[in-house]
């Protein structure tokens, strides 16, 4: 690899596809030393690196223009199971279902095997490294983000020098990597805390949003572990009847159920229900509604009902749509201390209503603080409230969902709340200061 030509190449995010970027090269690292050769290859010709692992990243964190692009995908084995502590060390290329296929292999015959305990759900195939970098999160309904699930992790630094990191072990360095969006260097290896697999059951109910902060809280009083609130994005109803489908998972005993395709959410479908999104909102939320109200009762593995096919449907929606200027989906998740949602949420249906905001999919779920990571998102317990906008890939599109996405974090700041760094890169100065104040000392280390 060290003497390998770098050949130029165009890269793109996988789901804004916004992110068009110039790179000097793509390098497929597979071992240790090939990662090394690849930083020292940067230093001689004086490149900057950037790393990727699924390039799902909507703010083109893992590109850089002119730079070397770090292609983890192929840095992607389970290095060991401690099957008696729940703690699984992989290489940080790996992506979220093969991690959950080869801790299965692993564990042939043991009735209560290690899994996950948390993961993104609306992709599956991103790396480790790459939600580690993010610290991304879960519908978990008391837990923080993903630092949480972290016991240690490797950390290649510019030399190509190897620091294991921890809670106990280089601890600013861990507080820094994590969250830190490979800024200090790769993340080669992840130990990841599992969980005991359990059946949970799904309990699924139509409510008014309105409600849904008192109604989450019964839910996690009675026992409910997982949840998430999907809100209607037609406006044409009463802001205070303003309807949404609140799905909550409760241990249970006994097996998961049979799969049953009638009862999923297949790609195709996911596809059909995008389609159906971007022409009648009020019919799509209706869709989802009556499937969503159809599974109430059913049992899954804890780990496997965060799988989804859902970014399989939107790609197949997006490629065949045929609509000119091309259109994608692209996100912002904001966050509110819970008692503040709904008056987030008037302002911003105001907003949307004025501005004809042209909204696809929305969730609404709750988190817990993150007191380890040196630039946190989850300050503390907020309601998290993700926002999905249509953007027509011309001028104009481009600009009025920038101009859309600024006012949402205009409201969100208002009412003292933070953002997430990863969905796009239209926060300005004011944002920034107010949701990070941080930023500066975390710029200059």
């Amino acid at each position: 690899m060290d003497a390998a030509p770098l050949e130029p190449a165009v890269v793109n995010d996988q789901q804004s596809r916004l992110n068009r970027t110039r790179v000097a090269g793509v390098l497929r690292p597979r071992s240790i030393e090939e990662i090394r050769d690849a930083l020292r290859l940067a230093e001689r010709r004086s490149l900057v690196v950037a790393i990727c692992g699924g390039g799902h990243a909507m703010g083109g964190q893992q590109f850089a223009t002119d730079g070397l692009l770090l292609d983890l995908s192929g840095f992607a084995e389970v290095l060991g199971l401690d099957a008696a502590a729940g703690l699984v060390r992989v290489q940080a290329g790996i992506r979220w279902p093969a991690l959950m296929q080869k801790l299965d292999a692993l564990q042939v015959g043991n009735p209560r095997p290690w899994c996950i305990r948390q993961k993104q759900t609306g992709v599956d195939q991103v790396s480790l490294g790459g939600s580690v970098a993010a610290n991304a999160h879960g519908r978990g309904l008391d837990l923080p983000p993903l630092v949480e699930d972290v016991e240690s992790l490797t950390l290649m630094d510019a030399r190509g020098d190897l620091h294991r990191c921890s809670r106990a072990e280089n601890p600013d360095l861990f507080a820094l990597a994590v969250g830190g969006y490979g800024c200090f260097g790769p993340v080669v290896e992840v130990e990841l805390r599992l969980a005991r697999r359990r059946t949970v059951q799904r309990r699924v109910a139509a409510i008014a949003v309105p409600d849904l902060v008192g109604l989450a809280r019964e839910r996690l009083a009675e026992g409910a572990v997982y949840g998430d609130c999907q809100y209607a994005t037609h406006l044409s109803g009463p802001a205070d009847e303003h309807p949404g489908i609140l799905s909550v998972y409760h241990p249970v005993e006994g097996e998961p159920d049979a799969d049953d395709p009638t009862l999923n959410l297949s790609a195709d479908r996911w596809t059909e229900l995008i389609r159906l999104a971007r022409r009648d909102k009020a019919r799509a939320f209706e869709f989802y509604r009556e499937h969503y109200l159809r599974t109430d009762g059913r049992r899954y593995a804890s780990d496997r009902h965060q799988l989804s096919p859902v970014f399989d449907g939107y790609l197949a929606a997006v490629e065949t749509d045929g609509q000119r200027p091309r259109g994608t989906e692209m996100i912002t998740e904001v966050y509110v201390e819970p008692e503040r949602l709904m008056d987030l949420l008037a302002a911003c249906r105001a907003d949307f209503a004025r501005h004809g905001v042209d909204m696809t999919y929305g969730t609404i779920r709750l988190i817990e603080p993150d007191a380890i990571t040196f630039l946190p998102w989850a300050t503390r317990r907020w309601a998290c409230v993700v926002v999905n906008l249509h953007v027509r890939h011309d001028a104009a599109g481009i600009d009025a969902v920038r101009g859309h996405f600024r006012r949402i974090l205009d409201r969100t700041v208002e009412h003292g709340g933070s953002f997430y760094l990863t969905y796009h890169r239209w926060a300005e100065r004011e944002h920034l200061d107010a949701a990070y104040p941080q930023m500066p000392e975390w710029l200059a280390l």
